[in-house]
């Protein structure tokens, strides 16, 4: 979807159209689900979901969109990130668990790499920072440009491409620890 097209959905959706609000829930709703479901379980990521939007719904008014701001998707996974924080608290937690081998849609390498090989890149991502966890979950498996996830976090587009090529380096490392994969 172009920049033009979402514009024009937020735009809709501001003047309380529900079809724009459908359009761009379908268009986030599965990057919004795998990024909450790799910090809580399936049922509460859902819900961190269903929160996100209730919350933009409520607070479209106060959405700006300005040039390397991230956009709509950005404003949509800062959202998400307090949301999930917020039931990580609530359930005395804070973190990430190694995804289960049934969750297909996290598997990043899904049929180009063997199980073993697939099971040593989560046990690598596994010993990654949150921060680090966090940023590749959003570049990587949200599929957020560097603006979206420099809104999402509060950081700069240049400072989360730095840092994600510094976590992709130390991702690079730590599967060299893990058995069955050379980086």
């Amino acid at each position: 979807m172009s920049f033009e097209e979402s514009s024009d959905l937020v735009d809709r959706a501001r003047q309380g159209d529900g079809d724009a609000w459908e359009a761009l829930y379908r268009r986030v709703y599965p990057r919004l689900l795998a990024y909450a479901t790799r910090r809580l379980d399936s049922d509460a990521a859902r819900e961190a979901v269903s929160e996100t939007m209730a919350r933009a719904v409520a607070n479209i008014q106060r959405y700006r969109p300005i040039s390397d701001s991230g956009g709509f998707d950005g404003w949509l996974f800062g959202i998400c990130r307090h949301v999930v924080l917020d039931a990580q608290r609530a359930a005395g937690r804070r973190g990430y668990a190694v995804p289960q081998e049934s969750v297909s849609h996290v598997d990043l390498a899904e049929g180009l790499v063997s199980e073993e090989e697939a099971a040593a890149v989560r046990r690598a991502f596994a010993l990654l920072s949150q921060d680090d966890r966090e940023l590749l979950e959003l570049r990587v498996i949200a599929g957020l440009s560097a603006e979206e996830t420099a809104a999402a976090v509060g950081r700069r587009p240049g400072t989360v491409r730095m840092a994600q090529s510094r976590a992709l380096s130390r991702l690079r490392r730590h599967l060299q620890t893990v058995e069955g994969v050379s980086a």
